[in-house]
């Protein structure tokens, strides 16, 4: 079992798949790349096409340039950890309305807190919005806040009766840590929606001190692909129901690609890999058919604070400074939440606190994750890289636990 869907659960929505064939063959650097490629008109053609990796994904769009048959036309940061962000494509709406039709993890009578970043061209806060707006429940658009400002907004949550919340795993994290720190309880919470990195299990335990009833509601996606799948509680964290018109597909290689057979869909998802590892399994809460288990990344891209950070890119970056011989991304890790970045330099660098400038300034992942804390960002000339003890080898990021 390779693909999410039937031959016949596909077959319409495969007429998707071939007009999004035929506008990848009108990119001019895709010449040669499906010259040979069958129109699909069953599963095992689509899968003989060639995956489309982000660096595709974004030369198509850049082609392109999509926009929606009606309403506005929203862009949206699409990968690229430094320069200028690369762009994904949404219309208004970010396609929620067939997820709704599939997954209603919230009601009229929730008051739900929305607490995904709303600024710099990132989506999931708008994604919720959309599904919130579908639910017809009450919302507290908060977005993100300053570690000065929880236990105010605690207290208001809790006055209010929350019954609802959503935001990545490491910024739920810092919301119940708080909350413990403070004594605060939140009695009423029911539901917790997640989306942007793995679940972290520690929250578990953070849910038991602060909010014993609620239970966690997961999303499966990226900005290129938009939700894949969600979960329920009686799903394990890692393991998602695709949708419908989202067609899971799982290569040779145990690497996930994913084909978009929604018609209002603008980027050109066609075979369109993540970096993530996965399998097709039967899912413990027994709705029927495939679940998809997501088994990590296999792409050299770490997630801090829930955005994603391309160590290729700004490694690359750093190792032209003159002197430079060689660079590492260190990720320091406190419960599962990154507390800091080290960039380690082999070599001779002058003036190492301005290169940190640069990449802060420069690095969209950065500068978004330690917005509040930019200090914890830091550029250091070392002796020696960080090694494998056992292999001797040395990869271009490692993390460390702080106790």
């Amino acid at each position: 079992m390779t693909f999410s869907l039937t031959e016949a659960e596909a077959a319409d929505g495969l007429a998707v798949a071939r007009r999004t064939l035929e506008l990848l063959r009108g990119v001019p650097e895709f010449g040669e790349r499906y010259a040979d490629a069958a129109v699909p008109s069953s599963l095992a053609e689509l899968a003989a096409l060639p995956p489309l990796a982000k660096d595709d994904l974004n030369t198509a769009l850049a082609h392109l340039e999509p926009a929606a048959e009606s309403g506005a036309t929203w862009l949206f940061q699409s990968g690229g950890s430094t320069g200028a962000p690369k762009v994904g494509y949404a219309p208004t709406g970010f396609y929620m309305a067939e997820v709704h039709r599939h997954w209603q993890p919230l009601d009229r009578d929730d008051v739900f807190v929305n607490a995904w970043g709303a600024g710099r061209m990132w989506g999931a806060h708008f994604l919720a919005a959309g599904l919130a707006d579908l639910s017809g429940c009450r919302v507290v658009a908060l977005g993100s806040v300053t570690a000065e400002e929880y236990p105010e907004w605690l207290g208001f949550l809790a006055d209010r009766g929350v019954t609802a919340i959503g935001g990545t795993p490491s910024v739920l994290r810092l919301w119940f840590a708080h909350a413990r720190a403070a004594g605060i309880a939140l009695p009423s919470l029911r539901k917790v929606l997640w989306l942007g990195e793995a679940w972290q299990p520690q929250l578990e335990e953070d849910l038991a001190a602060v909010a014993p009833k609620a239970r966690r509601h997961g999303m499966f996606g990226s900005t290129e692909t938009w939700v894949v799948g969600s979960n329920s509680p009686d799903c394990p964290a890692d393991t998602f129901h695709p949708f419908p018109h989202q067609l899971v597909h799982v290569g040779a290689d145990g690497l996930l690609d994913f084909t978009s057979l929604d018609p209002a869909m603008l980027n050109p998802v066609l075979r369109y890999r993540t970096g993530d590892a996965g399998e097709l399994v039967p899912c413990p809460c027994g709705r029927p058919g495939p679940a998809m288990r997501v088994l990590g990344r296999r792409d050299n891209v770490v997630q801090v604070r829930g955005l994603g950070l391309h160590v290729d890119e700004l490694l690359a970056r750093v190792e032209r400074e003159p002197g430079v011989t060689r660079a590492q991304v260190l990720v320091t890790e406190q419960g599962g939440r990154a507390r800091g970045v080290d960039v380690l330099v082999l070599g001779e660098l002058p003036d190492p606190d301005a290169l940190r400038r640069e990449l802060l300034s420069a690095t969209f992942t950065l500068s978004t994750a330690f917005a509040h804390d930019p200090e914890n960002v830091r550029v250091r000339v070392v002796d020696a890289l960080i090694s494998n003890d056992r292999t001797g080898k040395t990869a271009g990021f490692a993390v460390r636990e702080e106790l």
